[in-house]
């Protein structure tokens, strides 16, 4: 139900915007975070958008460097990254929790970030 698309290979100090589809209806009952996994390293959290789109939250690791935002219409959440790091390197992955729970029910299947030095 979420597919993630954008991510490639791109040079450090680099930007790449990513998205995630989400078929649910109505998509706006969904806030959704995107997350990433770093080759031998556990999935990170690094920002989230609420159902309306008026409250973001970002992990201090992007802070200032990624920004999230969503379009209601097109049911799509995007991650703008910028001044891209090689540390930024793994799979990224969006999630989408309903209104009123907590736990993140719905995944992508991620989408590749390799940023080199």
């Amino acid at each position: 139900q979420l597919v993630e698309s954008g991510g490639g290979l791109v040079h450090a100090g680099s930007s790449l915007r990513l998205s995630c589809l989400f078929s649910a209806r109505p998509f706006s009952r969904f806030a959704v975070g995107w997350f990433r996994q770093a080759p031998g390293k556990e999935r990170e959290y690094l920002a989230a958008i609420n159902y309306s789109g008026d409250t973001t939250h970002f992990a201090d690791s992007v802070k200032g460097r990624f920004t999230i935002s969503r379009d209601n219409v097109r049911s799509t959440v995007y991650l703008q990254m910028d001044s891209l790091k090689p540390e930024d390197t793994g799979v990224y992955y969006c999630a989408a929790r309903d209104f009123g729970t907590i736990e993140y029910d719905y995944w992508g299947q991620g989408t590749q970030v390799t940023v080199s030095s």
